[in-house]
């Protein structure tokens, strides 16, 4: 668990979605007319296309947050706080920093149950979403 350290904050940079990412995944995983139709956006309380909520978490989880500790993880334990507070936007820079904010030790596995908090964060360091996690990973 060396690498584990409450309150320590990783950096997992920055991305962009494009118009096609975002259609693309709303498609097979949220299929709202805001995220899959530019012109039936317009017309929406968002006047354009958003990404869906999930598609910058699994992004990031996919693209940064595995590479880097899908090999310690024993089991997902749980999502609480997932709050979706303004649209992404294609084309929009979104930053990502993940935080510990809670670690005890997980007597059924032998391993540690870790609580990370995702912030994700616009150009103007506004934040745009945020979601706490629990993994259980393994101890060294």
């Amino acid at each position: 668990m060396n690498d584990f350290v409450l309150g320590k904050k990783v950096d997992l940079g920055e991305f962009t979605l494009s118009e096609q990412e975002i259609i693309e995944f709303a498609k097979a995983f949220d299929p709202l007319e805001f995220h899959t139709s530019i012109e039936a956006a317009k017309k929406t309380i968002f006047k354009g296309l958003i990404a869906s909520g999930p598609h910058i978490f699994h992004y990031i989880y996919k693209k940064e947050w595995v590479p880097r500790f899908g090999k310690t993880v024993i089991c997902g334990t749980g999502v609480k706080e997932w709050k979706f507070i303004k649209p992404v936007r294609p084309g929009q820079k979104i930053k990502v920093e993940v935080t510990i904010i809670g670690m005890k030790p997980e007597e059924t596995t032998g391993g540690t149950a870790i609580n990370w908090l995702f912030e994700f964060r616009n150009e103007k360091g506004e934040i745009v979403q945020v979601l706490q996690t629990e993994v259980v990973h393994k101890n060294p």
